[in-house]
């Protein structure tokens, strides 16, 4: 395995508040460090495997911000990830940017344990001042049928509209479930993507759960409810009847989605250049590491979130 995907990632996640002032850099980081994981997780071709590390490492390299480490000792696992989740701590309880707080330190760390070990002081530094800058962030900018102040709004009842959840595989059910539950899905912010930050939030707070921080898994819980809702008002659309669009991105008419013909796990789907589009190249590694790890622990596995998965993952024109 290609362990420089997950030392890019980290770097490029530590280096990215200080580097650029804001939180979306790291998404490539993310992205390497999803990319490893796919290819360790899912019985992929030796062929399909060279190809995915290989297009990682093309977007990475892309990507690379200058190191903010100036020695080379390396922090304890154990310390680093203390550092890491007392960051997360003050963001875990609402919904912030989809979920990008609990991405970043829940990949950051599954990549420091697979790692034996990475980054000094100041590199995970780096990783905590970035998931601190979610405090108190909006939970998203692009929403359909809802404003960013009534996402965050939302209360959430358990038993009601949704399940008590104690353990990953229900949460991968529910997930797998709502997934499913879409007659139509529109290339849009404010639909395939956010579905598909779905997928990984929830999946991020999965890996929490995994490393050992089931408290943290269910602190979070909420904010994948809150995300939950604001979808649900647009899993049974009309083109002629759309809620509205509140997205500085988005315009009205939205364009459906586009089926992929071939499934991420296929090699066939790798042929595609996907460096055209440069922010959607991290979504080519996030989406399908986060949507098979679901699919695997769901306890029932779902040919109808299977389908609508063509239509998330991204399909260059």
């Amino acid at each position: 395995m290609e362990n420089e995907l997950l030392k890019n990632g980290l770097s490029i996640i530590a280096s990215c508040k200080r580097e650029t002032g804001d939180i979306w850099h790291a998404h490539f980081g993310a992205a390497s460090i999803a990319a490893y994981f796919f290819v360790k997780e899912n019985d992929l071709s030796a062929e399909t495997m060279n190809k995915i590390q290989l297009e990682a490492k093309v977007m990475a390299g892309k990507n690379m911000l200058p190191s903010i480490a100036t020695n080379y000792e390396t922090i304890r696992t154990e310390a680093a990830e203390q550092k890491i989740m007392q960051s997360l701590d003050r963001s875990i309880d609402s919904l912030h940017w989809v979920g990008h707080n609990v991405i970043y330190a829940a990949q950051s760390i599954l990549a420091m344990r697979e790692l034996d070990g990475w980054g000094n002081d100041e590199e995970i530094e780096g990783i905590c001042n970035l998931i601190s800058a979610f405090e108190k962030t909006i939970p998203g900018r692009s929403w359909l049928g809802y404003s960013a102040r009534d996402v965050r709004d939302f209360i959430i009842e358990e038993m009601g509209e949704f399940p008590s959840i104690s353990n990953p595989t229900q949460l991968s059910d529910v997930i797998l479930n709502e997934v499913a539950s879409f007659s139509t899905i529109y290339r849009a912010e404010a639909h395939h993507d956010l579905i598909g930050h779905l997928l990984t939030f929830s999946h991020s707070l999965n890996v929490l759960y995994d490393l050992g921080y089931s408290e943290y898994f269910q602190r979070g819980l909420p904010a994948v409810f809150q995300l939950v809702k604001a979808l649900r008002v647009s899993q049974h659309l009309t083109h002629d009847k759309l809620p509205k669009l509140r997205s500085p991105v988005d315009r009205l008419p939205l364009a459906k989605a586009e089926r992929s013909l071939w499934q991420p796990i296929e090699g066939k789907y790798w042929q595609a250049d996907f460096s055209e589009d440069d922010w959607d190249y991290g979504h080519v590694f996030k989406f399908p590491y986060s949507f098979y790890n679901h699919y695997h622990r769901g306890s029932d596995s779902s040919a109808k979130a299977l389908e609508n998965f063509r239509y998330i993952v991204y399909v260059p024109e």
